[in-house]
């Protein structure tokens, strides 16, 4: 192990005989704990003075890097800026020290913030009713299927087992859908990047009577806005079928246009993504689902309370912040930021696509393909300047997709560093390839096995011991 390199381990830095803490004087008496409850041997555990704890775990976390530290243009994620007075609004005690199971009478307010939270939404989505139930977006969209599902149910119409999905769509669309017990029928895109509005139609004229719904994203995971969605929902509609909006675009949307208007009957909205709540690492998140008048009824009860409260509380702290006139700028600046990186970069990166995106964009890896470098290597190299790498390899539309979204909130002189350094990289492709192709060279660690640490990831201490690095 290159300790120079790597950093040392808690575990390197043990010496036998220290401590850095004390436990407090027992006054709880003396209890017998079972045999069958005892370890045979003492825990494996370091044995550290304090300061070498803090001081080990605080150089550990400034290798972590978030939207706090940096620039992080991932595509189809929205990891913006969380404003701190929405944490702020989450950690009052009279919302965190909540019990689910206290009174009703004494969570009034709480109860509250979720009735206005839904009353905006629906106003910014042009929907009627939503719950707050759904834990994540996944969740939410296994909830608005679980809707449609039952809507069919009601009426008899048992034979509405196929969802029809995009190709390009995110691949929990199909996923969710088969949890649901339901079929999935993929329609294809045209050369421009949109749904083939007449493969869908044989698709509909094939299998019409048993269509359930489309479920769609718009603007789509290329980040372009879907110009047929008038047609789309009348093919839908008339052959008895529901239309399902994803919400993980809805940033550019804000202010410009709403999913009920366009023929929506059932969303969900990722919550943590537009409306502000860091989600790095998994979690947390929400996704909250609504529906059009009278399908409400058939909301499922996919968990007891009302979901993760926190999330809702930065939501709702976000939406008053901005206000109905500021909110509607959230779209349109999105839109331009996108607009200006990806005009910025297309004569050194290949754009399969070349018209106005919304708040993301894909480009088909570099320009020059002689070079060898791939999309990996830009990302890898990016990580030298600082930079949080976008999304890679997704859509699978392309071989080489690299996935930028700015967001909306970020300044000119933000996007004008990240641009010099996606120049500059596509520069050293062609007069130093290596130097791409070994990257990164700054970070803590350099190039490791991707596929390797998937397969067989090394978690404890001994394991690492064991194996040769």
């Amino acid at each position: 192990m290159n300790n120079k390199l790597y950093g040392n381990l808690i575990f390197e830095l043990s010496q036998a005989g220290r401590k850095g803490y004390s436990l407090p004087k027992n006054r709880f008496g003396e209890y017998t704990i079972p045999a069958a409850m005892r370890r045979t041997e003492d825990a494996a555990l370091p044995e550290c003075d304090e300061m070498t704890v803090v001081r080990h775990y605080t150089n550990l976390s400034a290798n972590n890097f978030g939207v706090d530290n940096g620039f992080y243009p991932l595509g189809s994620c929205t990891m913006k800026y969380n404003p701190k007075i929405n944490e702020e609004m989450a950690a009052l005690p009279q919302f965190q020290n909540l019990h689910p199971l206290q009174p009703a009478e004494t969570v009034r307010g709480a109860e509250a913030v979720c009735s206005l939270l839904c009353k905006s939404l629906c106003e910014l989505t042009g929907l009627h009713a939503f719950t707050l139930k759904p834990f994540a977006g996944a969740h939410g969209e296994l909830t608005g299927l679980m809707v449609i599902k039952r809507y069919h149910e009601s009426r008899d119409d048992l034979q509405r087992t196929k969802v029809i999905v995009p190709d390009s769509a995110h691949g929990t669309n199909p996923a969710s859908a088969a949890v649901c017990g339901l079929e999935i029928v993929e329609v294809k895109s045209l050369a421009d990047g949109t749904v083939d509005v007449d493969a869908l139609k044989e698709i509909i004229a094939q299998y019409g009577d048993s269509v359930a719904a489309m479920m769609m994203t718009n603007p789509n995971t290329l980040g372009l806005f879907e110009r047929q969605i008038p047609e789309i929902e009348r093919l839908v509609h008339d052959c008895g079928g529901l239309m399902y909006y994803d919400g993980a675009n809805l940033n550019p949307l804000l202010g410009a246009a709403r999913p009920g208007d366009m023929g929506f009957d059932v969303m969900h909205i990722n919550l943590h993504k537009t409306f502000s709540t860091p989600h790095g690492g998994g979690g947390p998140g929400a996704g909250p689902v609504g529906v059009r008048k009278g399908l409400e009824q058939f909301f499922p009860e996919v968990s007891p309370y009302h979901g993760n409260f926190a999330v809702a509380i930065r939501a709702y702290a976000y939406i008053l912040t901005l206000g109905r006139a500021y909110i509607k700028e959230v779209g349109p600046l999105a839109t331009l930021n996108a607009n200006y990186i990806k005009e910025c970069l297309k004569d050194v990166y290949e754009l399969p696509i070349d018209t106005l995106c919304k708040h993301e964009f894909v480009f088909d890896g570099l320009k020059d393909k002689s070079t060898g470098v791939t999309t990996m290597d830009v990302a890898k190299r990016l990580l030298d300047y600082g930079y949080h790498a976008p999304t890679i390899y997704f859509p699978l539309l392309f071989h080489e997709s690299l996935m930028i979204e700015p967001t909306e909130n970020e300044s000119k002189e933000t996007l004008d560093g990240f641009i010099a350094v996606m120049r500059q990289i596509a520069e050293e492709a062609k007069t130093d390839p290596d130097l791409v192709k070994s990257a990164p060279h700054n970070t803590p660690i350099g190039r490791v096995d991707d596929v390797l640490a998937a397969k067989h990831p090394v978690t404890t201490y001994r394991a690492i011991m064991n194996c040769e690095l």
